[in-house]
């Protein structure tokens, strides 16, 4: 059995609820055959979010890490290609924290590719019926600092991990006035579960070569 541990957002900027996190609770509750997955709620809040997923990676010990962010506006699923070493906040996180071009990590590298295969992980998305697209900027906020977080703890503390960071879009109870994409929290987690039976399968730096990059 591949051990996984997946996380999401606590709500944040005013929002009731966070569809990362209603999604991880859903594959942790029915996860893929093959598969056991543990998910934990983080904070949103820079620096004790790291913490949160340190903890949680000590105590269950996993195979794979797929850490969750709500993108609203974005129309589909996004896996994330590369974290950034910087924590620039348009809004205060949970705790009214608001840095401006701090490091997520003092001394740390410029940045952290994923250790997921991201193209690989758009077709299962996709195959499953959930729209996708691979994502080069996870932002500057917390989810950026999760993602950027999770490189540097597999890469300093739990080499034998793999993980790597998606986004996901607005729930429709989100969208009130119908102008933005969303889709329902049931659906994204049908195509997670796709997503972590291919990461699984797929042995570590190995990933499909196809053209899933941006003019812009």
């Amino acid at each position: 059995m591949t051990r996984v541990l997946i996380t999401g957002f606590a709500p944040f900027g005013g929002e009731s609820v966070n569809p990362s996190w209603q999604a991880a609770s859903l594959v942790a509750a029915d996860p893929p055959a093959g598969l056991t997955v543990t998910a934990i709620e983080l904070p949103c809040v820079f620096g004790k979010s790291i913490d949160a997923l340190r903890d949680a990676i000590r105590a269950s010990a996993p195979d794979l890490v797929l850490c969750l962010g709500l993108a609203g506006g974005r129309p589909g699923v996004t896996v994330e290609r590369v974290a950034v070493n910087v924590d620039d906040a348009r809004i205060p996180d949970n705790a009214g924290n608001q840095p401006i071009d701090e490091p997520v990590v003092p001394g740390g590298p410029a940045a952290y590719f994923s250790a997921l295969p991201v193209k690989a992980c758009v077709a299962a998305l996709r195959e499953a019926g959930v729209p996708a697209a691979v994502s080069n900027t996870a932002g500057t906020f917390v989810c950026n600092h999760v993602a950027y977080g999770l490189g540097h703890l597999i890469a300093t503390r739990f080499p034998g991990v793999r993980g790597g960071f998606v986004h996901v879009p607005w729930a429709p109870e989100q969208v009130t006035d119908g102008t933005a994409a969303a889709l329902e929290p049931a659906s994204v987690a049908r195509g997670l579960r796709a997503l972590l039976v291919t990461a699984a399968d797929i042995p570590a730096g190995q990933d499909l070569k196809v053209t899933e990059g941006a003019t812009h």
